[in-house]
């Protein structure tokens, strides 16, 4: 992590990860980014003595860019309204999520912003579902507040004060010696390791799967009135 210690580096650094949380939370394409292991290696690179970032303007930053990915998803899916649901599904957009989402905001209403801000996948959708619903702005824009703030502040400080807590049980494991922020770059790698691979569980399981299987029926279309707003 020593390279973050050159302010080129850390800058540009800083500036790539506002940048991916705002495309996974506010282009449908960015549903496959792995936001919240990205935010947890973030605190822990913040826990390594090299790094230089100023951790309070990287978390209001951060919660920004979430904030305003959630308000970009929700006009998508208020220009578009219910036909969004008829678009082709690629490798950049996958209707399945957006029919999930879609359920998860017919059960738990507006609270969906706020929880799928920790489910991976439906945290792109769920904006988009909510703008094809009519929400009212300002009710969107509170929980939108509220989701993006806690998702943020929780993964990062939770990999910032993680190497606290577990360091003295590796120590026992391990020796006195051992210490995650001398083991950081394993830590990173394992953690997207672990991130990516549900993601690639579903990709082979959608692509064996269809061989196997006969085309599915065609999805009904959403109407506006089905959704609570």
């Amino acid at each position: 992590m020593e390279i973050l210690s050159k302010p080129e580096y850390a800058v540009a650094a800083f500036i790539a990860l506002n940048v991916i949380v705002f495309v996974e939370t506010g282009l449908l394409i960015g549903f496959f980014l792995p936001g919240d292991s990205l935010l947890v290696i973030t605190g822990l690179i913040c826990a390594h003595e090299s790094c230089t970032w100023n951790m309070p303007l990287l978390l209001v930053t951060l919660s920004a860019s979430a904030i305003l990915g959630d308000t970009v998803g929700y006009w998508i899916g208020y220009s578009s309204g219910p036909k969004i649901f008829n678009r082709e599904k690629s490798f950049f957009f996958d209707k399945d999520h957006l029919l999930k989402a879609q359920q998860f905001y017919e059960k738990h209403g507006g609270k969906t912003i706020i929880l799928a801000r920790f489910m991976p996948f439906l945290r792109t959708f769920a904006p988009v579902v909510a703008g094809v619903g009519k929400m009212e702005y300002q009710r969107f824009l509170f929980y939108n507040v509220i989701g993006g703030i806690a998702w943020v502040f929780s993964m990062v400080l939770a990999g910032r004060y993680l190497p606290d807590l577990v360091n003295p049980l590796l120590g026992r494991m391990f020796g006195d010696g051992f210490h995650i922020a001398h083991h950081i770059e394993k830590v990173v790698i394992v953690v997207v390791f672990l991130s990516i691979t549900p993601m690639i569980y579903a990709w082979l399981k959608s692509k064996l799967g269809g061989k196997n299987q006969g085309p599915k029926p065609p999805q009904p279309e959403l109407a506006e009135h089905a959704l609570p707003v």
